[in-house]
């Protein structure tokens, strides 16, 4: 995998269609506010001189100023235009409206359209732009020289002053440059979110989650049509030895290739030392989703869905990992190749290394790590001590949710969860739902539950090996998952609510006992 950095922006790569909202957005605030000085100026000059306000050159000119951006608001409205004849217009509409509005100014009689008058409203027009129009401080400064020059050579040919023209001068030069800085600033910051928004060959488009450790958002690549998830540490976490953990997460889960594992596309860092990788997007639901919206599941689909995880855990536990976080929110039901309800383990933010040379520092040795409500008695009592069958207590308490659509055990905080999970034996499943649970997923999960690991299935490759052997698993088919998506799916798009802080991951120092 390649390590790569923040490409860089330019004015160029300013988003077009952006760019043309923003100019549309000018041309009718700059026609409506031109078109109020005119109606103004009418008004007061009829009152006084009457029918002749109409007659003059002047309104004719100031009429055609809200025509010129009443035409930069139409011609940038609608369709997508590209960036050249975007800037094209709203360079132009600039220009000669302001040309217009000068003009206005120099033929009109001083009772009705002084310069000072003129001035005003051009200066309120170019505040406008710098405000609405994206633009480089350059082009800000280009733009204000060529009407600031036109202006004061108006009001210098038509003024018989000097004071005024040289009031005029120092008026717009003081607005241009307020709008460089403008420019400056606010295309600065729309540059530095270009910047945090494009990460190597991705584009964020989207956030999507936030975990303990990082934030993911929906991304596209480049040149590839692949939807992809990125995953970044969060700012607010930074440190080497975050940052060390997090690149060692994406490692270890790149080492997983089983199709019931989440896919790692690439990695890196950016130049400011966010870390970050791609994977596969999932289009789909958690299993605490699936819960929340369709209620405790069938047998058979909860069996379904443990045979795939296990399968999952059974690649990652011959390779000397433990997930040590499974719980529904990392378990994404999507589909692939046609075919729904395929199960993707994800987030292995507190993945742990079983074998020898795993580094300490990087473990989080002396504390424990995980969900409350998926926590094995081991990882709570002697955390040195946990194995794969740590992470198979964990899918137990999954399917018991699954099964019932309630945790093992409640509590009003994690520590008396916890104290269940150490002390309390669970409530078989088929006693907390309505309807039955086959006998032999029920002795399944629940063997799953026992306190002492010896007492669990050996490993994933043993649970599966039970649950074939057993009556439930196959029951569950691909007409039966198209109905349930149809029945739930577009409940499922809603938003989904926040989850209680019991069921959210924690880590607990075992020397200090301080979360």
């Amino acid at each position: 995998m390649r390590t790569t950095g923040l490409s860089s922006t330019s004015g160029s790569r300013t988003d077009s269609n952006f760019l043309q909202r923003r100019v549309a957005h000018f041309g009718l605030v700059a026609a409506a506010l031109f078109a109020f000085v005119l109606v103004m100026l009418v008004v007061l000059g009829a009152g006084r001189h009457g029918s002749a306000v109409f007659k003059q050159p002047a309104t004719l000119f100031l009429l055609l100023a809200v025509l010129i951006f009443t035409a930069v608001w139409a011609f940038t409205r609608g369709d997508t235009r590209s960036f050249r004849f975007v800037r094209g217009i709203e360079g132009w509409g600039l220009i000669l409206g302001s040309a217009a509005l000068i003009a206005t100014g120099a033929f009109g009689p001083r009772a009705f359209f002084s310069e000072s008058m003129i001035t005003l409203a051009l200066i309120e027009g170019f505040f406008a732009r710098s405000i609405f129009v994206p633009s480089t401080a350059r082009r800000t400064l280009g733009l204000g020289i060529a009407i600031g020059s036109a202006l004061v050579v108006s009001v210098h040919l038509s003024s018989s002053t000097i004071i005024l023209t040289a009031s005029t001068a120092v008026w717009w030069t003081v607005t241009t440059t307020i709008c460089v800085a403008a420019s400056r600033v606010i295309y600065g910051l729309r540059k530095q979110i270009d910047d945090a928004e494009q990460l190597g060959q991705y584009t964020l488009e989207e956030k999507l989650g936030e975990g303990a450790m990082g934030v993911v958002y929906r991304a596209r690549h480049a040149m590839l049509a692949r939807p992809t998830a990125v995953k970044l540490l969060m700012p607010e976490k930074f440190g080497e030895a975050n940052l060390a953990r997090f690149e060692r997460e994406v490692q270890l889960t790149a080492q997983l290739t089983h199709p019931h594992t989440v896919t790692i596309f690439d990695y890196g860092r950016t130049p400011d030392g966010v870390f970050y990788y791609a994977m596969e997007l999932l289009e789909g639901a958690a299993l605490d989703r699936i819960i929340e919206v369709g209620g405790p599941q069938e047998p058979a689909r909860v069996a379904y869905i443990m045979d795939q995880v296990a399968a999952a855990l059974s690649e990652a536990h011959s390779k000397g990992l433990i997930h040590r976080d499974i719980k529904p929110a990392n378990i994404i039901l999507t589909q692939q190749g046609g075919e729904p309800d395929v199960a993707k383990v994800v987030d292995f933010g507190l993945v742990k290394s079983i074998r020898d040379g795993d580094d300490p520092n990087l473990s989080t040795t002396g504390a424990i790590a995980g969900t409350p409500y998926y926590m094995a008695p081991e990882s709570i009592l002697a955390y040195q001590e946990i194995d794969a069958r740590t992470d198979l207590y964990a899918l137990g308490a999954v399917c018991y949710f699954m099964l019932t659509g309630e945790p093992v055990f409640k509590g009003k905080d994690a520590g008396e969860i916890c104290t269940h999970h150490v002390h309390t034996e669970p409530i078989p499943p088929s006693k907390r739902r309505e309807r039955p649970v086959p006998a032999d997923l029920e002795s399944l999960v629940l063997a799953c539950l026992r306190k002492d690991p010896d007492q669990r299935p050996a490993s994933a490759g043993h649970l599966r090996a039970r649950l074939w052997a057993g009556t439930t698993l196959g029951k569950w088919n691909t007409d039966r998952a198209r109905r349930w998506w149809r029945e739930y799916g577009d409940e499922i798009k809603l938003r989904t609510t926040v989850p209680e802080a019991a069921g959210q991951t924690i880590s607990i120092d075992l020397k200090t006992h301080k979360r």
